[in-house]
């Protein structure tokens, strides 16, 4: 595989390379669940690569954290491969049907769908694309068989796992799909009453499929019986969409290479578009170019200076970031002109930024993409030190709420904009902007130093920018870099977690133009590491029901 894509590199301290070598025969996974985390574990236990965990815990996930992830959606992985330090990108995003058409989310008047409408609508559906990305991955960088990576989770469906807290939330929630007569026949339980924390849930219908896909491989999702119900479910209803079984057949994931800049003393690699990557480096490039590394998380110049930072980064990622040929990504990483946007970030915050004019860019674009707080983030580091950073998801909560074979069916389709201009606006094979920005961190000389990646819908990027700092910038341990207040500022709104802020830090950001109003939704679900002392520092954001854990693995000395 190539090679990341080096974007020239604001170099202000010489490169450090950790002592990654010292940890062979050492494991990590940290996932958003227990059994999640648990099964890519196993999977480790048995001499499979990162890869292979990867797999095992994606199919978990799609059981035991359905509102957040399925092999009804879609991902994008970063790999690192230690033998070759090689960075690769395998997207997984979900493609519009070849009947897609740009004004799909119209009314007949011309005006946007609701969004509680169009998400669970059979329109809100992309073709999903984890399952044949993850058997490329697996093709290029698995050892151990397909059929061998499914057997905890065909278990746990049949015989069922413990609902938890958060999972409960969103079934008893208020979101559109939470009344969908899929997601209440699916979750109801003995009494015929929504399911709580605490019951035990089966899926024997997902049992069945995975036992399919083992058998049969990737092509039990794209051929045959599962993507005629999908279709059959898509087109039932009002606003039908349009998909195919064709459309399934035609579905092809894509290898691209990392774009990789550098932070301090490291070397960031994250996905190319249709991914917002290019924002993450922009973001990490401006933040450079102040003194936050000096301040620290106690001074509110430092939450104000990154709250104008991170605007200037998302009006420049909303008007030129998608599925498009002509995304100026060179131009937004451009030493001159992310100094430029830096010299708009004042101890002062005002108004919100216009787009800039990086070199290379067409006309900024209109943009109207309603992006909800979905997703789950996992990381593996097998015992050879290759490394899996990804970032899944079916969109919002359960997707479009509609399930077929035990899972449910992504509404990826809404993550493109409603209104039919800009770079993502809809058009048939095409993949909607995402934020998902799965980051692999490298020492200057390509060794692996860590990984990182959030949940959080268009919120992800300053969540994983904000735990980048804490943990590079202030030297904190993972975990607590991690537990930093989230803060997301992006156009006119200033969303963050009000109540974990000292009330005085508060204030003082309020008098310097940052006024903190509480977020919504999901909030982060960031999973990091960090290898330091010859150890992996890693943290599971305890806003959810994530773990961090590491193994000593056989055969890997």
């Amino acid at each position: 595989m190539a090679a990341c894509t080096p974007i020239t590199p604001v170099v202000r301290q010489a490169p450090v390379a950790e002592a990654a070598a010292s940890l062979r025969g050492q494991a990590f996974v940290a996932a958003a669940h227990p059994l999640a985390a648990e099964a890519g574990l196993n999977v480790l236990r048995e001499g499979g690569t990162a890869v292979d965990a990867a797999i095992a815990i994606q199919a978990m996930l799609t059981l035991v954290e359905p509102q957040s992830s399925g092999l009804g959606g879609g991902a994008f992985m970063v790999h690192y491969a230690a033998a070759t330090g090689a960075v690769t990108v395998y997207d997984g995003r979900e493609t519009a049907p070849a009947g897609a058409t740009p004004d799909m989310f119209l009314r007949a008047d011309g005006t946007p769908l609701p969004f509680p409408v169009a998400v669970v609508s059979g329109r809100a559906s992309g073709v999903p694309g984890v399952v044949r990305m993850l058997d490329l991955a697996h093709s290029e960088h698995g050892s151990l068989r397909w059929n061998q990576l499914f057997g905890d989770v065909i278990r746990t469906a049949e015989q069922g796992f413990t609902v938890t807290p958060r999972l409960e939330s969103f079934v008893h929630g208020t979101s559109a799909q939470a009344s969908a007569s899929d997601v209440v026949g699916y979750f109801r339980n003995a009494r015929g009453e929504k399911i709580r924390a605490g019951e035990v849930l089966r899926n024997p219908a997902y049992a069945g499929f995975v036992r399919r896909l083992a058998a049969e491989g990737a092509e039990a999702m794209y051929v045959g019986e599962t993507p005629r119900r999908i279709v059959a479910r898509v087109r039932a209803g009002v606003l039908p969409g349009s998909m195919t079984e064709t459309d399934f057949a035609e579905y092809r994931p894509v290898v691209r290479e990392a774009l990789c800049h550098s932070y301090r003393v490291y070397v960031l690699c994250v996905p190319p578009p249709p991914s917002s990557g290019v924002g993450l480096l922009q973001l990490m490039a401006m933040v450079e170019h102040t003194d936050i590394d000096a301040r620290g998380p106690s001074d509110p110049l430092t939450w104000v200076k990154y709250a104008q930072a991170s605007r200037l980064m998302y009006a420049d990622r909303d008007a030129y970031v998608g599925d498009v040929p002509n995304v100026p990504v060179r131009g937004l990483l451009d030493p001159v002109y992310v100094a430029s946007r830096a010299a708009l970030i004042a101890d002062h915050a005002g108004s919100p930024p216009a787009a800039g004019s990086p070199p290379g860019a067409v006309q900024a674009g209109l943009d109207a993409t309603h992006e909800v707080a979905g997703t789950s983030h996992f990381i593996v580091i097998d015992g050879e030190g290759n490394a899996v950073s990804m970032t899944t998801t079916v969109e919002s909560y359960f997707g479009s709420g509609r399930m077929v074979d035990g899972f449910f069916l992504n509404n990826q389709m809404t993550d493109f904009s409603f209104v039919p201009e800009g770079p993502n606006a809809i058009a048939p094979g095409k993949r909607p902007r995402s934020s998902m920005v799965p980051t692999v961190i490298l020492a200057r000389d390509g060794s692996l130093v860590g990984a990182i990646g959030s949940p959080g819908g268009n919120a992800i990027l300053g969540y994983v920018s904000k735990a980048l700092i804490g943990v590079i910038d202030w030297d904190m341990p993972m975990a607590e870099a991690i537990g930093l207040p989230n803060l997301v500022a992006r156009g006119g709104s200033i969303n963050g977690e009000a109540s974990r802020f000292d009330p005085t830090l508060l204030s003082a950001m309020a008098e310097r133009g940052v006024v903190v109003r509480a977020g919504s939704g999901e909030d982060s679900g960031i999973h990091g590491v960090i290898i330091r002392n010859g150890r992996f520092d890693g943290g599971a954001d305890q806003r959810r029901d994530g773990v961090a854990r590491s193994i000593t693995v056989k055969g890997n000395e």
